[in-house]
């Protein structure tokens, strides 16, 4: 690859909740700009080497690893494995998740928890493992895939809500921390995509109820998500980024 197709040439990339939906479109579309790529998801389904081998095609080096990034040592071993493999990582999209939709009053605690677990509790751990060797090396790119519910909350999706401004408020707090070592940290808040997350766990009203109030019309899908990524990714487009977060939401939040 060479000019602009390849902005990430030379970098490589752990991806999390790579089988399917957004971070599928991420791994694909880091693969298309140059990147070698580490794929991890829970599942080593055919799903995950369907993305691995589409990477592949386009001329990535592409591994795929399974890990629950909600669990410490598996967080721990995943990241050991990927160095074995690909070597340092420079980037790290931290987008595995989980969506179900309760009201809080009916809500489990074993519900609650399990959010926070997937989808906010996973992007520490993957980031207190990736930082000091991006600081170390003096570069490193974070992308925390967020919401756009974590801004504006959602009825039935306060778990959802909570995990996912916590996602934000943790780059924010990071992108901090870090400034000034050649690190950054942004998230990425999409609304309602056309994923297998979007759609399973969330009833026909609530969905319906989402889509009526977008300016746009209409979700989005998972390749429109990806060039965000890129971009924060990139020397020089995601230099003066940090702290941030970037909304593909069709126009449901407005900042």
């Amino acid at each position: 690859m060479t000019g602009a197709a390849a902005v990430l040439a030379g970098r490589t990339a752990l991806v999390t909740g790579a089988a399917s939906g957004i971070g599928a479109a991420i791994a694909v579309a880091f693969a298309e700009a140059g990147a070698t790529l580490c794929l991890v998801d829970r599942s080593a389904g055919p799903e995950i080497e369907a993305v691995r081998q589409r990477c592949a095609e386009l001329g990535s080096t592409a591994v795929t690893l399974r890990a629950d990034v909600a669990v410490e040592s598996e967080v721990r071993q995943v990241f050991a494995d990927s160095r074995a493999a690909v070597g340092p990582l420079d980037t790290l999209v931290n987008n595995a998740g989980i969506l179900t939709e309760c009201p809080v009053a009916q809500m489990p605690t074993a519900l609650f928890d399990e959010m926070i677990a997937v989808n906010l509790r996973s992007v520490f751990l993957c980031c207190r493992e990736a930082v000091p060797t991006m600081v170390e090396s003096g570069f490193g790119r974070i992308i925390n895939i967020a919401s756009q519910i974590g801004q504006r909350g959602g009825a039935g999706m306060a778990h959802y809500a909570a995990a996912k401004a916590g996602v934000i408020g943790f780059t924010r707090s990071l992108a901090r921390e870090v400034g000034g070592t050649g690190v950054t940290a942004n998230c990425i808040a999409p609304g309602p995509i056309n994923t297998p997350l979007g759609g399973g766990g969330l009833t026909p009203e609530w969905t319906r109820s989402l889509m009526a109030g977008l300016p746009l019309q209409r979700q989005g899908e998972p390749f429109e998500v990806a060039p965000s990524a890129v971009l924060l990714a990139s020397d020089p487009g995601g230099n003066l980024y940090t702290g941030q977060t970037l909304g593909p939401n069709s126009g449901d939040v407005m900042l």
